[in-house]
């Protein structure tokens, strides 16, 4: 039977969301009507909708290899009041189905909207795919968005490193500063590309770790006295003494600032010049950075959710389930709206915080190889790099 699908993306964007859209579209187009929300959950709540004429078809296409959201996504408070417009508004255009692409927010506001949709006699089927470059979302072993967000960490920080060590007689520390709010994958990703002891980051701060800052400037000076420079990367969820860099934009905590406060702490005890650098969106929008294997999962994972569509299943989210690291090989698979509502933010395991080895080869299928080969320093004879991440 012939469904009306209504599509939206929601939250933060990544380089591969509309990878995720458009794989969708490609598998359920021909057989469905399709309706598009215009700004995710603020579409749907103010019945922001486009149709799905041959036209804006074309036009969407046209973003498969683009970063953000070619329907605007944004952050939209989530409450009854908007949930209750949202479920009018599907019913009022008869939906069959809600397809929204987004992460942890998202996946908690289409459980709740499936729900309501009970009350309103509305017989509403409603799939998620994941996206995030955070990977703090619970039910899948990674998210579409994730593997080309380190990519882009892991070779800036160590190009970075390259510059300071050019740099070291002017200036000697650079703190940089990752998204990934209170989980520590995307910062933890910014080794993964280095190989000698002199290459950066020498320092890496998560928030699943606590922090004692003594301990943190005793490893910038001892590595300053080692090769002339440090690099710090700590995550904009990690706890540094007074957190003045934590606000509330509309209701929601917004982190970022961390790095100034560590510099601040540097200038205030060590004798040496210190600069903060945050990466910023680049982090989830730049094409440059695409990983091939990130955009193929972002893909399928849009393709898999018209899967469920036509199987009838519902208040599910798309999952990758890994079957094994080498070789690499991954399924699509579906999971519970409620589990990965109820999961809440998926932290980095113990086992990959001990053991950075181990989480390296974990995650570089995701992410693919470095720009580049490591030659070694022309000043010292180094051995390859290996430690565990920044504890106290």
């Amino acid at each position: 039977m012939k469904k009306h699908i209504v599509i939206g993306q929601a939250g933060g964007p990544t380089s591969v969301m509309n990878a995720s859209l458009i794989g969708l579209i490609e598998k359920v187009y021909k057989d469905h009507k399709l309706t598009f929300s215009v700004g995710g959950y603020e579409g749907l709540a103010y019945a922001n909708f486009i149709d799905d004429s041959i036209k804006n078809i074309e036009k969407i296409k046209q973003y498969k290899r683009v970063p953000g959201s070619c329907l605007t996504s944004g952050r939209f408070k989530i409450e009854e009041s908007t949930i209750v417009s949202a479920c009018q508004n599907l019913k009022k255009i008869s939906a069959d189905a809600l397809v929204m692409i987004g992460g942890n927010g998202s996946m908690k506001a289409l459980q709740l909207i499936g729900c309501y949709a009970k009350t309103f006699n509305l017989d509403l089927q409603t799939i998620g795919i994941p996206k995030t470059v955070d990977n703090d979302l619970a039910g899948t072993d990674h998210a579409p968005g994730f593997g080309s967000a380190v990519r882009y960490v892991a070779q800036s920080v160590k190009d970075i490193g390259y510059d300071l060590a050019s740099m070291q007689n002017f200036e000697q520390v650079r703190i940089i500063e990752t998204m990934g709010r209170n989980a520590g994958w995307l910062t933890a990703g910014a080794g993964l590309y280095k190989q000698y002891g002199f290459e950066a980051p020498h320092t890496i701060l998560l928030p699943e770790t606590q922090v004692d800052s003594r301990q943190v400037l005793d490893e910038i000076k001892k590595t300053i006295e080692l090769y002339g420079y440090s690099i710090v990367v700590v995550s904009e969820g990690v706890n540094w003494e007074h957190n003045q860099y934590r606000q509330l934009v509309n209701g929601r905590e917004v982190l970022g600032g961390v790095a100034r406060n560590i510099v601040k702490t540097i200038q205030n005890n060590l004798q040496v010049h210190a600069r903060a650098e945050i990466l910023g969106m680049n982090q989830r929008s730049s094409s440059i950075f695409v990983s091939e294997q990130d955009f193929y999962e972002a893909e399928n994972a849009g393709k898999y959710a018209g899967i469920l569509i036509n199987e009838g299943r519902t208040e599910e989210m798309v999952t990758i389930e890994r079957i094994s690291t080498a070789p690499y090989h991954v399924k699509m698979g579906g999971i519970s709206l409620t589990t990965v509502a109820n999961g809440g933010e998926k932290v980095m395991p113990k086992e990959f915080i001990k053991n950075r080895d181990k989480y390296y080869e974990w995650l570089s299928p995701l992410v693919g190889p470095e720009n580049y080969l490591s030659p070694p320093s022309l000043f010292r004879k180094e051995e390859k790099y290996a430690s565990s991440f920044h504890q106290s």
